[in-house]
């Protein structure tokens, strides 16, 4: 143990005389989470909205106000044709036009159906569908609303009969209740964070060793593979775990979002999540012989397929069965689950024994094999 702690004490100065590292290592988490927090927002309001109302009636002008009041929208154009309306978001100036022919409102009120056009801007997927999305539930609300007003015209025993058979959905949104996508955002950045910082300085350190040729000076002297290994190892657990700190801090400053859960639970998981992510650090330096390229491994191999099929961005529902299968190996997959179970359920350990499972037999497996190699390469 004491020669343990004497790699320990050299790793820290080390990471002491880099100026440009240590301030590196503590600020750009925050940045990170500050950027991404702020910027990576999925939440889309006042998407331009291009009218075109040809029907210039009470029941036309009142759809399109009900556009425009519902906060989602802003206007963006009058136009007076669907032409100059397409033509609106070719230039993009609109990323949805509202197309309102003749004869809407005389439709309306009678008993034919009442045509609407909506033109989106596909380019955009996101933005699109949720423009579709609002504009489909103001349109159903104008009309359950004019449905309500005939309803209240008929005669009261046909009303009884009708409101008998009506449908009134109660919907509660749980453990987000205003769907801020920060919320679900947020948590996920301290993953990505943790296998980042962990990874690419694990790596880095131990091919530094190299490049310099300190490496071979420690290999010839009595120090076994085991201590050098944990103690080329330890400082970056403590280095992460002081991370987990400033992140939880500034999660909470900037964005008033606390952990729910155990902080102990988050701790300990996290810990089990740094088996892989330190043993991916490790693998890359057994492999790399320049820092640059171990930079570059770790990114295009490891964490850039890590980071797109662990569900952090893209659902992994919405991927085929294959790519659905080959996201089982990837241990953010599993710690994704647990930091936003315990940020935004407020889950406790029994519910994340199966990611908890997971996390452990990868982070063995990944941790085992990389020892061996790395020990092969020093013997």
């Amino acid at each position: 143990m004491r020669t343990i702690g004497f790699i320990i004490q050299k790793e820290f100065q080390q990471l002491r005389r880099d100026r440009r590292l240590l301030p590196l290592i503590f600020l750009s988490p925050v940045i990170q989470i500050a950027l991404l927090g702020y910027a990576a927002n999925m939440d889309v309001k006042d998407i331009p909205l291009a009218i075109c109302d040809q029907d210039h009636s009470v029941e036309s002008r009142r759809l399109a106000t009900s556009f425009l009041e519902s906060g989602s929208y802003v206007a963006s154009a009058y136009v007076p044709d669907a032409r100059r309306a397409e033509r609106t978001i070719e230039e993009g100036k609109a990323s949805l036009a509202l197309v309102i022919p003749p004869g809407f409102g005389r439709q309306l009120t009678g008993t034919k159906t009442a045509p609407l056009q909506l033109l989106a801007d596909g380019s955009d997927t996101q933005s699109a569908a949720i423009g579709l999305t609002y504009a489909t539930l103001i349109v159903s609300q104008e009309q359950n609303a004019r449905a309500a007003q005939r309803l209240a015209g008929l005669d009261p025993r046909v009303l009884m009969q009708v409101k008998a058979v009506r449908v009134d959905p109660a919907v509660r949104v749980l453990y987000n209740p205003t769907l801020a996508s920060r919320n679900f955002m947020v948590p996920g950045v301290l993953a990505m964070i943790l296998m980042i910082i962990t990874t690419i300085l694990t790596s880095l350190a131990i091919v530094k060793e190299k490049e310099l040729g300190t490496l071979e000076q420690l290999i010839v002297t009595p120090i076994t593979p085991r201590q050098l290994i944990i103690g080329k190892l330890a400082p970056f657990v403590m280095i992460s775990l002081v991370i987990i700190t400033v992140v939880l801090l500034a999660s909470l400053l900037l964005f008033g979002i606390a952990v729910r859960g155990s902080l102990l639970v988050l701790y300990a998981l996290s810990l089990l999540f740094m088996l892989s992510s330190l043993g991916i650090g490790l693998f890359v330096s057994t492999v790399a012989r320049t820092q640059q390229q171990a930079m570059m491994i770790a990114m295009f191999f490891f964490m850039m397929p890590m980071i797109i099929l662990s569900g952090f961005v893209f659902p992994i529902e919405s991927m085929p069965p294959a790519i659905q299968a080959v996201t089982y190996i990837f241990p953010l997959r599993y710690y994704f689950v647990i930091i936003r179970g315990l940020f935004l359920k407020g889950v406790s350990f029994g519910e994340l024994w199966k990611e908890t499972a997971a996390l452990a037999v990868i982070g063995v497996v990944v941790i085992t094999a990389s020892v061996l190699r790395f020990r092969k390469r020093l013997e």
